[in-house]
């Protein structure tokens, strides 16, 4: 899977010189905490609410509201924007996308290709878009962890019994292994009742247990 599989096309952006509290504004409106900057079509910087919270005075300053207001309203983008954007291309895997985020410890990688930006990517849309259909999240049917059921031999015992079942997988990978412990295999089923397949793979040597999505 790549970026572009994944990715938001239609970016909400807002220019250098936008004034800062302009810049929270159209977050709250769009219901987002990050906005790429973009000048003449050039990818120049990324700022946040973070950001922006960060840029306003202290809760212990002895300034008035109008002076605080009057202040914020002339600090602009350009002066808060964090300027070394890491960014990827929509031909990136999913998996360089995120251990790339996780390194650099961001929240969103806007997506360029040829200098220009044409998308963002951020870890809810891994999560949503990725994570949700592996875990089953939000779909019907049963989720089971198969013990030792990971292995090579295992897995084609457990697919050969859900085939014979005429059960239909909708996700199937293996759980990191706990120590001292096989890998365990997660398979989620469009089905409510796994009863004569858990006792098939309990005869198996294979115990499953069915588990809350």
């Amino acid at each position: 899977m790549r970026v572009r599989d994944v990715m938001t096309w239609n970016v909400v952006t807002v220019s250098s010189d936008t004034p800062i509290m302009e810049a929270r504004r159209v977050m709250d409106a769009h219901n987002i905490r990050r906005l790429p900057v973009v000048d003449r079509g050039k990818l120049v910087g990324m700022v946040s609410k973070e950001r922006v919270a960060r840029a306003g005075p202290s809760p212990a300053t002895s300034l008035s509201v109008w002076e605080i207001n009057y202040l914020m309203a002339k600090m602009t983008v350009r002066e808060i924007m964090a300027k070394d954007v890491v960014t990827v291309s929509p031909e990136t895997s999913v998996e360089s996308a995120v251990a790339l985020a996780q390194t650099k410890q961001v929240g969103a990688l806007p997506v360029t290709e040829d200098h220009a930006l044409i998308g963002i990517v951020t870890t809810n849309d891994f999560f949503y878009k990725i994570l949700n259909p592996v875990l089953g999240i939000g779909a019907s049917g049963t989720r089971l962890v198969i013990s030792n059921g990971a292995e090579v031999k295992g897995m084609k015992e457990v697919v050969e019994a859900i085939a014979k079942q005429g059960t239909k997988v909708i996700a199937l990978h293996s759980m990191p292994p706990l120590e001292g412990r096989e890998a365990d295999l997660c398979v989620h089923l469009d089905t409510e009742d796994v009863s004569q397949l858990m006792k098939e793979l309990a005869s198996k040597g294979y115990p499953a247990e069915v588990v809350e999505r």
